[in-house]
């Protein structure tokens, strides 16, 4: 059995584990393919698993009643990607995760992870430190989107994914800032002076 090593890197950047573990831990984790725009999940469906991203680039977002896309993340490489919310509660999803480029992806199944948090000395502490990572994230998000103005929100793009810029179209990072593209332009055109 080959241990997936960025996979358990990431993670012994939160516990510690012994070799039994990262190999019981690479035993949980399936890897899956996806294309470009292929979806990890959709917009109405339940996820049903939690991914590690060996190889890629996506984006969450969802769709306003006008049928408008809203981009309101990105992930790449050696990042997690879930709907921690309709994973947790198996409610029905409000958000796409979808592959802008050919994407590799370890996926764990929900009843994986309770084995992770259950049968691995520091599991529990895995699954609390990485909510609570996620937690401070949403709120930092939260508040950006509430009380920043569109050219700090594209500051914080790129200062989050300074190697994304290149990667993602100018229309997703527009979504993503807040702006139609031609504003997008223009706050590039005046932090460039």
């Amino acid at each position: 059995m080959s241990i997936h090593t960025n996979l358990i890197n990431v993670i012994g950047h939160f516990i510690r584990m012994d070799e039994d573990e990262k190999q019981f831990i690479s035993s949980l984790f399936v890897s899956r393919q996806f294309r470009k725009n292929d979806y990890f999940l959709r917009q109405g469906q339940v996820c049903r698993e939690a991914g590690f991203i060996e190889k890629g680039l996506i984006r969450y977002y969802s769709i306003k009643d006008s049928g408008e896309e809203l981009t309101f993340d990105f992930g790449k490489e050696n990042d997690f990607t879930c709907n921690y919310e309709s994973f947790l509660d198996h409610s029905v999803s409000r958000r796409s995760i979808q592959c802008i480029e050919p994407t590799e992806i370890l996926c764990a199944s929900y009843e994986n992870l309770q084995l992770i948090y259950s049968k691995v000395k520091e599991g529990e502490k895995f699954g609390r430190l990485i909510c609570e990572q996620l937690y401070v994230y949403a709120l930092k998000k939260a508040t950006s989107f509430y009380e920043d103005q569109p050219e700090q929100r594209y500051l914080h793009f790129i200062n989050n994914y300074p190697d994304l810029q290149q990667r993602i179209p100018q229309y997703y990072i527009s979504s993503f800032v807040g702006v139609k593209p031609p504003s997008l332009s223009r706050i590039r055109k005046r932090l460039a002076m």
